[in-house]
Parts: C-alpha cells; structure tokens; sequence
C-alpha cells in the first residue's frame, strides 16, 4: 500500500526579505535536486537586487543564479498567480507575508529561521564564509526536508 502523497509538495516557494540571497540560493539548491519533480520559484516582502556574493557562492556548486531576478511576493501573484502548495520562509518579515497570503491561500507555511549573511563585516573571504554557511545551512534542510520526494518519485 502506497503512503499518500499529499504531503509531498508540487510546487514550491522559498520567500526571504528581499529575494536577493537566501531564497534565490534555496530556489536554485531544490530546483538542482529535483529538475523535473518540482516546479519551484522565490519572492522576497521587499524588491532587493541581487548580491554577488551569492552569485559567487552558488557559482562554486556550479549553479548560476546571475540571471535570478529579484522578485517580491506581488510581482509573483500578478505575473503567475501564487499557486504554491508549500511556502518556505527564511525570514521574520517574509513569514508574516506568507502567513497573510495564505488565509486565501490553500498552501503550508513552514519557516526555517535563516542568518542573513549581507551584513557581515571583514574581508572578501569572511564575507564569503557566512554566505557559505548560510548556504550549506539551507542545503541541508532541503535535503532533509525534501529526501522522501526523491523517495516517493523514484
């Protein structure tokens, strides 16, 4: 007897303040995962720009986000709708959005509180290390939170 799938998300969004770097890196980190599985896309509560040390610390996964265009939550519901199942967010400000959005929403809310790195001080390479860090943190959780979709598809 199969597991029911409703838990198992089709679409997914990650939302962060400014969709300038932890939601783009998650974007692309699950998008790499599961290139025909999910449909996944980010939005930020605010319009940001993207920060090239992000650009920077996917490039050395060997994922490109340089074409990422950030993007806020109202942008997103008027170019395709919010037909998100799952919402994933990774900061205080873009979690009461989602949490307002999704009372006419039919999509989960989860937050994973994530360290905003942009306001590291130091050299290039401290600068650098947070925003790894960040970036491995939010790998894991995607591996973790995601590993029985890889199971249920295969």
């Amino acid at each position: 007897m199969e597991a029911p799938r409703a838990r198992i998300p089709q679409a997914v969004l990650f939302a962060c303040g400014y969709n300038a770097v932890r939601s783009p890196m998650a974007e692309s980190l699950l998008q790499q995962m599961f290139p025909q599985g999910l449909y996944v896309r980010s939005a930020g509560a605010k319009k940001g720009e993207l920060d090239p040390f992000a650009v920077a610390v996917m490039a050395e996964l060997g994922q490109d986000i340089s074409h990422h265009k950030p993007t806020t939550f109202e942008e997103l519901e008027d170019w395709e709708g919010l037909n998100f199942d799952l919402i994933i967010t990774l900061s205080p400000e873009a979690h009461h959005k989602a949490l307002d959005l999704t009372r006419t929403l039919a999509a989960d809310v989860e937050y994973w509180p994530t360290h905003d790195p942009t306001g590291t001080e130091g050299t290039r390479e401290q600068k650098l290390a947070a925003y790894r860090e960040v970036c491995d943190g939010l790998l894991l959780r995607i591996r973790r939170r995601f590993a029985r979709v890889g199971a249920a598809s295969g």
